[in-house]
């Protein structure tokens, strides 16, 4: 991705801030995450002397099983930057930032993940970038010690894939971003039910920077996000930016009728010719069975996997439904619900 010219115009220092963070059983990691954050953040606006920039951050309860919200709520009544939005169930990490995203509306936002494996000082310099012009600003992993090599070796390859694929995607970005609030915007119209955020805020252009940052550990907890969940999401985002695959069915398609059409030459001409060699066997019967077969099945499965995609596409369901909201900003530090708040994304 392009960076920003250092020359661009220096914008003002952004006059609201939101962060949003999705949580899936992150009772543990958010005592220490959300002060670590509140605390960076005042500190940053403190030394810029935008004593008027309105911070907030929106925590986002994926379903989570264990007392993450509850753990949110405390935190609304501690801190007033704090809203918190709980989600019916659990739509996944996807459609639980995008829940957040859609109740944004500062002049710039932050996407963060709560274990803070990502560096939130990072934001700092999302921040200047955005001054110089960035409408996007990207957070890439400059090393990711703290992964394992199996997942360090998978996302490489996944990576690759979806370059071969002619996919444009930032390499090491997952959903550590800035977000202005024109870009977020644009985003927003974006309706797709089958929900690839990285792939998308990559296609949809604008000025973008980068900004580089090393990969931590877990403050507290674990990983919910398992070795199904990120094949789930690669094949999300293969299938989401890309017709290849399909095209690849044609070509082989193509080559195997050739393949068959020489077998069908052969026999003809053994059977006319060379009638020693028509030997039965159970190999001349096996392979080309096994070889076809194979290839139907293939073909059929990864057509499945387009049809499947269709098929959620046009039922048109809710992305993500919000079930409760709370409001650090009251002062009673009472949960903030109202009828317009519990609403399903049906765009």
């Amino acid at each position: 991705m392009p960076d920003v010219l250092e020359q661009s115009p220096v914008r003002a220092f952004p006059g609201s801030i939101d962060i949003v963070v999705p949580c899936h059983n992150e009772a543990e990691a958010l005592p220490l995450s959300t002060p670590t954050v509140i605390d960076l953040m005042r500190s940053l606006i403190a030394r810029n002397g935008a004593n008027d920039c309105r911070l907030r951050l929106v925590l986002v309860d994926d379903g989570s099983r264990d007392r993450t919200w509850e753990v949110i709520k405390d935190q609304a009544r501690q801190f007033p930057e704090v809203t918190g939005i709980k989600l019916a169930r659990n739509f996944g990490h996807q459609n639980a930032l995008l829940g957040g995203l859609s109740r944004a509306n500062a002049e710039v936002v932050i996407s963060l993940d709560a274990d803070l494996q990502d560096d939130p000082k990072a934001m700092e310099a999302m921040i200047e970038k955005y001054r110089h012009g960035a409408e996007i600003v990207f957070g890439v992993r400059e090393e990711r010690a703290t992964d394992t090599v199996f997942k360090r070796s998978t996302a490489v390859g996944f990576y690759r894939i979806m370059n071969a694929l002619g996919i444009n995607l930032v390499h090491n970005h997952a959903d550590y971003r800035l977000m202005s609030r024109k870009a977020l915007r644009v985003l927003l119209e974006y309706n797709e039910v089958n929900l690839f955020l990285r792939g998308v805020v990559a296609s949809m252009g604008f000025k973008t920077a980068i900004v580089e940052y090393a990969r931590s550990s877990r403050v507290a907890g674990s990983t919910s996000y398992n070795i199904a969940k990120m094949l789930g999401l690669a094949l999300t985002g293969l299938l989401s930016f890309s017709s290849l695959p399909l095209r690849m069915i044609a070509v082989a398609g193509f080559f195997a009728s050739l393949l068959s059409l020489f077998i069908a030459l052969w026999v003809l001409f053994s059977a006319l010719f060379e009638r020693q060699y028509i030997v039965p066997g159970w190999a001349s019967l096996l392979l080309p069975i096994s070889l076809f077969g194979s290839l139907q099945l293939l073909s059929a499965g990864i057509i499945g996997e387009y049809i499947g995609r269709i098929y959620l596409e046009v039922k048109r369901r809710p992305r993500f439904i919000l079930d409760d909201v709370v409001d650090g900003r009251r002062l009673d530090g009472s949960v903030a619900f109202r009828d317009e708040d519990v609403v399903a994304d049906a765009d």
